[in-house]
């Protein structure tokens, strides 16, 4: 398995046990940026009697999700399921909705989701604030957002090595990789989004490699390099081997790269509106339960 499969694996796993924390029924969940849909059956199991629906801005992942989710309703499991007992038989596949779109630009109407669940995809969008915006937008009241995200010190080990080898070459140094938005900004942005008591926290990560190469082709897999502001002509030859040397110096005493990944995880819910949407306050008031 690749290490971003082993991460993306690891960090879902411990954004389902946060999930296990909160009670919640939902009846329509949004796997927002599900990628090749390797945490859509987790969910599935998790919420067998809710509508599953997934999206991803690439088509490549989604065909990749289309035929996990065909090899899961296999002819034999289909057979199994109409024959066998209810309490013997397999899992009956998995069944979700697959959409191509931006999860900044959902295809659903106001109040259409309970659940929006996203791992490890926000920090692709370049305008976080706005994807919070629109999930709330499609949350039910009291509806939940799960997501999980990289921190600014993502990557620190290879932005040093590009630091000292532009620095060497005496040349600008310009970014490499993602600028990560810090654990408390996201807080920020989801209470201005209009979601309450958000909940943040974050740990760190370390994956090894044996081979720079490899590094290398993990961060670009993971959303190292999505840059509009990146350098557009190749980094010369001597800055890069001077960038590999400083990788090479950075290997422990097994011999392996260390790489880090700052892990953020956030939740929150859609509250009860205060105001209508032409802006006039909501005064609710509750009577009091009668006494038998």
């Amino acid at each position: 398995m690749a290490a971003s499969d082993f991460l993306r694996r690891e960090v879902a796993y411990r954004m389902r046990e946060r999930l296990e924390l909160v009670k919640i029924a939902p009846q329509r969940v949004l796997d927002a940026g599900c990628g090749e849909g390797a945490d859509l059956p987790m969910l599935q199991k998790r919420f067998h009697d809710a509508q599953l629906l997934a999206i991803d801005a690439a088509p490549a992942m989604l065909l990749a999700a289309r035929q996990r989710q065909a090899a899961a309703q296999s002819s034999v499991n289909r057979l199994l399921n109409k024959w066998l007992p209810s309490g013997i038989r397999p899992p009956a596949g998995l069944n979700a909705d697959l959409l191509c779109g931006d999860f900044a630009r959902l295809p659903f109407g106001v109040n259409a989701l309970d659940l929006v669940w996203s791992n490890l995809a926000l920090h692709w969008h370049p305008q976080p604030d706005r994807v919070f915006a629109e999930w709330r937008r499609v949350l039910r009241v009291d509806g939940l957002l799960m997501f999980s995200c990289f921190g600014p010190d993502t990557f620190k080990e290879l932005r040093a090595a590009f630091a000292a080898a532009e620095a060497a070459e005496a040349i600008d140094i310009t970014p490499h990789a993602l600028p990560f938005v810090d654990m408390h900004d996201f807080g920020d942005m989801l209470v201005n989004a209009g979601f309450s008591t958000p909940v943040m926290d974050m740990e760190t990560i370390t994956v090894t490699y044996e081979s720079i190469d490899k590094l290398l082709a993990e961060v670009r897999a993971l959303g190292g390099n999505p840059l509009s502001n990146r350098r557009h002509g190749l980094t010369g030859r001597r800055a890069w081997q001077r960038m590999r040397a400083a990788l090479d110096r950075m290997r422990d005493a097994d011999g392996r790269i260390p790489l880090s990944f700052e892990v953020i995880y956030g939740h929150a819910f859609r509250p009860v509106p205060k105001t209508t949407a032409g802006g006039e306050a909501i005064i609710r008031l509750d009577l009091p339960k009668k006494r038998k």
